[in-house]
């Protein structure tokens, strides 16, 4: 089972996610969570090893990616906006880096979707729509249905994300097929502030399932 904590941004978040698989950085500054390129750096400097680091962007040009990675070293680049197939080739191709593609998920057609991209990216995060004229992209702390993705062939690694916390991931788990789960707001003890009590138990309920 895969563990994701993102929206890492302070130094207790960063220890406390030592024990995931991924962590994430935010780099779009709308969110509550955004950190520069020079925090994530410094925080990412005070773990030495531990979870890929994972950058997320949304619609970022050539131009932020390459400045960004030139200050922090990320494993991972998620791309959690509107990039269209042909981008996520593009930014792979040109830097190097796996490409992790958010896509909102609110109906099976959703998931008809993932076909278009399968062959550009490495990872999927399936994540709640966005509701509309929503500020942020994503499932904004809420759930999608569980039940579309389970007993369904995704055509590349995914994770799981939208509305978990530590009492309902196992049950996610159990009933989406998840390999993998992620988790910001769910494990948060205020809007873009990590609590990390709950960072533990998340990872301890999902590895546990």
């Amino acid at each position: 089972m895969l563990v994701k904590i993102c929206g890492i941004n302070d130094a207790a978040a960063m220890q406390a996610a030592a024990g995931a698989d991924f962590l994430g950085f935010v780099f779009f500054p709308p969110s509550p969570r955004a950190v520069t390129p020079a925090r994530a750096a410094a925080l990412s400097a005070t773990l030495a090893g531990g979870p890929q680091r994972v950058g997320l962007f949304v619609d970022a040009t050539d131009d932020q990616l390459a400045e960004t990675l030139a200050a922090v070293p990320l494993d991972v680049l998620q791309l959690h906006g509107e990039e269209t197939p042909d981008r996520c080739a593009a930014v792979r191709a040109r830097f190097g880096r796996p490409v992790m593609k958010a896509l909102g998920i609110a109906s099976a057609a959703d998931l008809d979707g993932l076909a278009a991209y399968a062959p550009h990216v490495d990872r999927f995060l399936l994540d709640a729509k966005a509701p509309p004229g929503a500020p942020l992209p994503g499932g904004n702390a809420a759930p999608f249905d569980w039940t579309l993705t389970a007993g369904r062939a995704i055509p590349r690694p995914w994770l799981l994300a939208g509305g978990l916390t530590p009492g309902n991931v196992a049950e996610a788990i159990r009933v989406a097929g998840a390999p993998g789960v992620d988790v910001s707001s769910g494990v948060e003890a205020s809007r873009g502030v990590k609590d990390p009590a709950r960072i533990a138990a998340f990872i301890a309920a999902a590895r546990a399932a």
